[in-house]
């Protein structure tokens, strides 16, 4: 793994809109490396239609309403959806089940292409050490929970993947 190729990645319908509606501060480095091709997102038809669903909901209608703090709408983020992800069929089922089945079609997509998942579930979360066996890195930007050891390589392969631009980098860009 070198920092000259595009990681695959699987971002959860909670880590879209933390980028896209609630301008989440936690996600500039995710931001920096998608926009930067450092990341490749990677999703599914029923990936983009459960956040087609979720962007309908009364609390995010709301909060959309007239646009978004970033200036999305419902259809811009569904655009941006459209545009950065890289579309990929179903993937089989992953010999690892998540307790919430509408959570499993991001494992199955991650573990299928061994790609980097990025969640906030705790059902998700909890499958921390089989999706590694799997080879499945799970949120390897934020620190581990304790007793999970993360190999010193890959942790600063993420920690530079990850990295957000400087303040100097981020005025001159605007």
């Amino acid at each position: 793994m070198t920092s000259s190729e595009a990681v695959l990645t699987v971002l959860d319908t909670n880590i879209v809109l933390d980028l896209w509606i609630f301008d989440d501060p936690r996600t500039q480095g995710l931001r920096h490396a998608l926009r930067k091709g450092r990341l490749r997102w990677i999703a599914t038809a029923s990936m983009r239609e459960e956040l087609r669903r979720v962007l309908g909901y009364t609390h995010l209608a709301a909060r959309m309403a007239p646009i978004t703090p970033s200036g999305c709408s419902a259809e811009a983020i569904l655009h941006a959806f459209d545009a950065q992800a890289t579309l990929l069929d179903d993937a089989p089922k992953a010999p690892c089940i998540c307790k919430d089945a509408d959570d499993q079609k991001f494992i199955d997509l991650a573990v299928t292409h061994r790609a980097l998942l990025l969640s906030k579930d705790a059902q998700v979360l909890c499958m921390r050490r089989r999706l590694d066996r799997l080879g499945v890195d799970l949120n390897p930007h934020i620190k581990p929970p304790p007793g999970f050891v993360v190999d010193a390589q890959r942790q600063a392969f993420y920690a530079h993947l990850f990295q957000a631009p400087a303040a100097a980098e981020v005025a001159s860009a605007h």
